[in-house]
């Protein structure tokens, strides 16, 4: 089944800003809020749709995506949206409402309290051409964040225990009202973890969570290009309260290359060619990625044509097809003449200049037309 547009769903256009979607999300999370339609499957299942269409439009990144290449694209980059579960919905946007949306103004059932998922990480992988058009395995290192072995998570030196926040009773937030409106904020004491230190673990200084370099092997596909974004689902920082992992992400730069340069999945290679080869027609021989190679230059070749050798580009990631190797030819004209070239061009010129060639004659016949219409014309006085 196709998917709908993301931009229909919330009800906006494509120029939106960025405040427009955060609006129009609102408005839709609050329509169709599973607690404002109690059993109403429909509404749930919209509900899910607007925070999928708001975790892509939302983003800058995968908007770009999404605006290129629509949800094929979100889907190869392994940036698509969706939640299954609702709770995975709070807990993602419910900040950008404040806890009045997602918390008391629909009596709690939004801000559950639940474990916290670690963060994402992200590292840069450098590849040139030739690793790119055969993809590779690499072994990449960076660093995240693992659960401190001193503390276990807690933050808490060997010995102790966390206490639970006396400001806040252990519920991480604080009520304030004002008239008839009540209204939950994080509890600035213990930043809404509910629990407070007094001796914080050493080793990870209360944070619970220690900084690891970590050793990973990737495929990377072939065909991708620079900025392309791959990723490592589980494999970003731990979560000190037992969540699930955050995610590594992996950004490609591709080095690059001294006689190719890419144009979508074509590659284009600039080759010069004398005059006579130009004229006359020749043999020559040109790079490619599987080695040298000889192509024919027909007779009567212009600067700046192009020779195209059909799927001998950069293949498509994960799709059975490659671009083209374009070959533009420039015709290069010598700054010093040995006196025998010089000689044989002279004589050259004067058979030509007998005869004129049919772009020359066309050019002269409008050079011709616009002097008498120029100079005709009479004076303004």
């Amino acid at each position: 089944m196709a998917k709908q547009d993301y931009y229909e769903i919330l009800e906006v256009e494509r120029t939106a800003s960025v405040e427009e979607i955060s609006s129009a999300y609102r408005k839709a999370a609050l329509k169709y809020h599973p607690d404002r339609n109690p059993g109403d499957e429909e509404a749930v299942a919209k509900f899910k749709l607007a925070a999928e269409a708001f975790e892509i439009l939302g983003n800058p990144e995968k908007r770009e995506i999404y605006d290129r290449y629509g949800h094929a694209g979100l889907d190869q980059q392994g940036a698509g949206g969706g939640f299954q579960d609702i709770n995975d919905i709070f807990s993602s946007f419910g900040d950008i409402f404040g806890d009045t949306v997602f918390g008391s103004f629909f009596g709690g059932g939004g801000r559950r309290s639940r474990v916290q998922p670690g963060g994402d990480v992200r590292c840069t992988v450098t590849l040139d051409l030739h690793e790119v058009a055969r993809g590779v395995t690499r072994e990449i290192k960076y660093r995240r964040r693992e659960v401190c072995s001193a503390c276990h998570g807690s933050g808490a030196k060997s010995g102790t225990e966390p206490e639970t926040c006396r400001y806040c009773g252990g519920s991480g937030r604080i009520q304030q009202s004002a008239g008839f409106f009540a209204m939950q904020t994080m509890c600035p004491k213990c930043k809404g973890r509910g629990k407070t230190i007094a001796e914080p673990c050493p080793e990870c200084r209360g944070v619970g969570l220690v900084s690891k370099e970590v050793v990973r092997e990737i495929r990377i596909p072939a065909g991708v290009d620079s900025g392309t974004r791959l990723r490592m689902q589980g494999e970003g920082d731990q979560s000190p309260t037992g969540g699930p992992n955050g995610d590594c992400y992996i950004f490609i730069q591709v080095k690059p290359h001294p006689l190719f340069h890419r144009d979508g999945q074509n590659l284009v290679c600039q080759v010069p060619i004398g005059y006579a080869q130009a004229a006359l027609g020749a043999q020559i021989e040109v790079p490619t990625l599987d080695g040298p190679e000889k192509i024919k230059i027909p007779a009567g070749t212009q600067n700046g044509d192009v020779i195209r050798l059909r799927g001998r580009g950069m293949p498509t990631p994960r799709r059975n097809m490659a671009g083209d190797l374009l070959i533009a030819v420039y015709i290069e004209v010598p700054k010093k003449l040995r006196p025998e070239h010089e000689k044989l061009l002279r004589q050259l010129a004067e058979i030509e200049g007998g005869s004129t060639l049919p772009e020359q004659a066309s050019f002269c016949s409008k050079l011709k037309s616009w002097v008498q219409d120029f100079f005709g014309k009479p004076n303004p006085e």
